[in-house]
């Protein structure tokens, strides 16, 4: 008598791994980590270009052209373009416009973020309208007004030597605030929106008041927010030259925008040099960034998803 025996099972393929997924390469994201890398490359070249050419003699480059190979690297001409610029006066005038004007601006846009996004304030939303509505203003049709207004502001001796606030930091500092202020108000109110409300009526129901809601509850969870906003602030304010140019008539009270002025000759321009100037006046706000990137990238990042 003969039994049947029935066919062995075929063995099931493999199921892939997570580690065998994670090798598979798509076509569509490698394409868009080369695009990226492209832009990359794009916005870092002109930088690239000023460290490199900084680094060369200007007759070196004038025979042989900048994209040659180098025959002599150095540092001097940033060692010369630092005492050439006076560059030590303009950082401190820099300072004295860039943090106080970022304190002030974040200081003011919290309070107001705070009243409009967490505070049952009427009007709230048209408050929160006009501040954004105030950053829809090109800045440049305003100059003119804002030079004859400053020049009728009175300023005692000790706050400008001139009298007003022509020609002095104040002028500067209070048209940053203004223009950087709506800004602000926009991205803080929008981050303290996504803050859990469960907080603010667990610390009501404790009985904190609102400076106690605001300052020891609010701020903290805020901390990404303000550094980000501390590095876009700082970075805007370091980098203008519109209006300390414009409000200021005393040359040694300009920013360090200016004093890479001081590098071009009269009949002739070493642009080496130059770049040297440039790289020396980037790197404040490189080091700014590099110090609060952690809380930047929070910052950014935080509330891009929910759960």
């Amino acid at each position: 008598m003969t039994t049947d025996t029935a066919p062995a099972p075929a063995t099931a393929a493999p199921a892939a791994t997570p580690a065998t997924r994670g090798r598979r390469v798509r076509p569509g994201r490698l394409g868009v980590h080369a695009f990226l890398m492209a832009v990359s490359l794009a916005f870092l070249a002109p930088l690239l270009l000023a460290v490199y050419a900084s680094l060369r003699p200007y007759e070196e480059t004038s025979r042989d052209g900048y994209f040659s190979l180098p025959e002599h690297l150095s540092f001097d001409y940033y060692q010369q373009a630092f005492s050439d610029a006076g560059m030590t006066k303009y950082f401190v005038n820099t300072l004295i416009i860039a943090v106080p004007g970022v304190v002030i601006v974040l200081f003011l846009a919290a309070f107001v973020a705070f009243a409009v996004s967490r505070l049952r304030l009427r009007g709230g939303m048209l408050l929160l309208m006009l501040f954004t509505a105030g950053n829809l203003l090109p800045q440049q049709v305003i100059v003119t007004p804002l030079y004859v207004v400053f020049n009728r502001i009175p300023l005692p001796y000790w706050m400008s030597d001139s009298m007003t606030m022509f020609d002095s930091y104040w002028a500067v500092i209070a048209v940053q605030v203004g223009f950087q202020l709506g800004f602000c108000v926009f991205v803080l109110a929008n981050f303290m929106r996504t803050l859990p409300q469960e907080i603010l009526e667990a610390a009501i129901v404790d009985g904190a008041g609102v400076w106690t809601r605001y300052w020891r509850i609010t701020l903290p969870l805020c901390r990404p927010a303000l550094a980000a906003l501390a590095t876009l602030q700082f970075t805007w304010m370091y980098n203008d030259f519109l209006w300390a140019l414009v409000f200021m008539s005393d040359g040694d009270k300009l920013p360090i925008t200016s004093a890479l002025n001081n590098l071009r000759g009269q009949f002739f321009t070493d642009y080496n040099l130059l770049a040297a100037g440039s790289v020396i006046v980037a790197l404040p706000t490189l080091i700014v960034f590099l110090l609060l990137q952690r809380h930047f990238i929070a910052g950014l990042t935080l509330g891009s998803s929910k759960g």
